[in-house]
C-alpha cells in the first residue's frame, strides 16, 4: 500500500451519487476528508466523467503505486492570525513579517495539534508518497536559500514517523511500504558567496547544500544570472562560461539539474553538456500552449535523450485552453504520444492550503506591501485564471490525475512510470 492511503477501493454504488445532469460527483471519504478537498475533487470529476471502471482502476492503481511529485509543495499550515496582527502592531518590518508568515506556513504542524491534523488529512487525500519539495527561495545567495531549507529539515528531523528527508530512492519505496511521507529537497537556485574570486570559489557551495540535503537544483529563476538566461529575458543568451562549469559541478557532485525557469538556449545548452539526466520539473509544452515557462520540442528531445522527464505542472496560464484538469492531460499526452512515457512526470507547483486559513488571514491588517520582485518580473500575459480551473488541479486531487492518465488508455506500467517511476529512475542514476 502506498503512502497515506487508508482506504480499499469501494463500490461504484457506495463512491458515487449522481447529480442534477446524472454526473458522477465523488462522495466517498466525507467523512475523512474536509468539504474543500471534496468540493475539489468533485470539480475534477465534472470534468473529466470517468466511467465506474475508469474510477476504480485510476484509484486503485494511484492507491497501490508509489507517487512521486517531481516539483512542489507538501500540505501548508494556516498563520496565526493574531501572531501576525500583533507583530504588524509592533511595527515589524517587511522582511520580518514575510519570515514570520514563511516560517509558520511551512512548521506550525509541527506542534499545533489542529494544524498537524489538517496537514496528515491533506497528505493522505493526495495519496502522494513523495514531494521534490521547493525548500530554496529564488536566489543564488547563500543565505537566503539557507533560511527556507532550514524549515524543511526542521519539519523532517521533528516528525520522521510521517513525512523525513530523502537522500536516496528506496527511501521513497519504503516509506511507501510503511505507510510514510518523504520529501526530496530542491533549491530554487545554485548557491553563491558572489564574491567573484575563482569560479572553484563560487562552486565551492554546491557541495554544501548537497551535503544539507539538497538534491535538485534551478540553474536560473526567470531572470539572467551568471550561469545563464531565465524565461523571463528577451534574450535567449544560452548559458554563460560559468554556467558550463555549474552543470558540470553539479554533475560531479550528483546533484540534478533542472532547468524549468531557464531560458530554451539555456536548456538546451544544459541538456547537451550534461552527462547525466536533466529535468525540466514543473513546466508544460509549447506545441500545446505557447508560454514562455513552456518547453519546446526540440528541448523536450534533448532531455529525453538524456534520460530526463518534463513534470507537467497545474498552473492555468501555463497549460491554456479551458486551463483545467483535461488540458493538463493533453499536456501528458503529447509528451506520451510524441517522445514516450519514460520521459515525462508530474511537477504540480500547487500548495495545499488548510480550509480555514481564509478565517485567520482576515485578522492580519493590510500592511506596506514591497514593490515587484525582481525574479517576479513577467512579459504581459492576459490569459484569465479562474477558481475552478485551479480547484480541479488541485494537489489532493492527485488520484484524479491518475483517473485521468486511466481514460486515455495508458497502461498500468506507463502511469507508474509517470507518477513516480521516471523521478525514481532519474534519481538512481545520479
Amino acid at each position: 500500500m502506498a503512502a497515506g492511503k487508508t482506504l480499499s477501493p469501494v463500490s461504484w454504488e457506495k463512491f458515487v451519487l449522481k447529480d442534477k445532469a446524472n454526473l458522477p460527483v465523488v462522495n466517498a471519504w466525507q467523512n475523512q476528508w474536509n468539504s474543500k478537498i471534496q468540493a475539489d475533487r468533485d470539480i475534477a470529476l465534472q470534468i473529466l466523467k470517468p466511467s465506474k471502471k475508469e474510477l476504480d482502476r485510476g484509484l486503485a492503481l494511484h492507491e497501490e503505486s508509489v507517487v512521486f511529485d517531481t516539483y512542489g509543495f507538501m500540505p501548508r499550515a494556516g498563520y496565526d492570525g493574531d501572531i501576525v496582527a500583533a507583530a504588524i502592531e509592533d511595527g515589524a518590518s517587511e522582511l520580518e513579517l514575510k519570515d514570520l508568515k514563511e516560517d509558520q506556513s511551512m512548521t506550525r504542524y509541527v506542534n499545533d495539534e489542529k494544524e498537524r491534523e489538517k496537514f496528515e488529512m491533506a497528505w493522505n487525500a493526495a495519496g502522494v508518497t513523495c514531494v521534490f519539495q521547493n525548500a530554496g527561495e529564488e536566489s543564488n545567495t547563500v543565505k537566503v536559500l539557507l533560511k527556507r531549507l532550514a524549515r524543511f529539515i526542521y519539519v523532517t528531523d521533528q516528525i520522521p514517523e510521517f513525512v523525513g528527508k530523502a537522500i536516496h530512492p528506496d527511501q521513497v519505496v519504503n516509506a511507501a511500504k510503511e505507510n510514510r511521507h518523504m520529501l526530496y529537497l530542491s533549491g530554487n537556485g545554485v548557491p553563491m558567496p558572489l564574491d567573484m574570486i575563482s569560479v572553484e570559489e563560487e562552486l565551492r557551495y554546491i557541495r554544501v547544500f548537497y551535503e544539507l540535503g539538497i538534491r535538485m537544483m534551478h540553474l536560473t529563476y526567470n531572470r539572467r544570472n551568471l550561469i545563464g538566461d531565465g524565461v523571463g529575458e528577451k534574450s535567449d543568451a544560452g548559458l554563460s562560461d560559468f554556467g558550463r562549469e555549474v552543470v558540470k559541478e553539479m554533475n560531479r557532485v550528483g546533484v540534478l539539474v533542472d532547468v524549468a525557469h531557464s531560458g530554451w538556449q539555456t536548456g538546451l545548452d544544459a541538456a547537451l553538456l550534461s552527462e547525466k539526466s536533466i529535468v525540466a520539473s514543473h513546466t508544460t509544452v509549447d506545441s500545446v500552449h505557447h508560454h514562455i515557462r513552456a518547453k519546446p520540442d526540440h528541448l523536450i528531445k534533448a532531455i529525453a535523450e538524456k534520460n530526463g522527464y518534463v513534470g507537467i505542472c497545474c498552473i492555468p496560464r501555463f497549460l491554456g485552453g479551458n486551463g483545467n484538469i483535461q488540458d493538463m492531460m493533453g499536456h501528458i499526452d503529447y509528451v506520451v504520444k510524441k517522445f514516450g512515457p519514460d520521459y515525462v512526470g508530474i511537477g504540480t507547483d500547487v500548495p495545499y492550503v488548510p480550509m480555514l486559513a481564509e478565517q485567520e488571514n482576515q485578522k492580519i491588517p493590510s500592511y506596506r506591501q514591497s514593490r515587484t520582485r525582481w525574479e517576479a518580473l513577467w512579459p504581459a500575459d492576459p490569459y484569465k485564471e479562474t477558481e475552478n480551473m485551479r480547484r480541479s488541479m488541485a494537489w489532493t486531487n492527485w488520484p484524479m490525475f491518475t483517473v485521468g492518465m486511466v481514460q486515455m488508455g495508458y497502461s498500468d506500467d506507463d502511469i507508474r512510470k509517470i507518477i513516480g517511476g521516471n523521478a525514481l529512475r532519474v534519481l538512481r542514476s545520479l
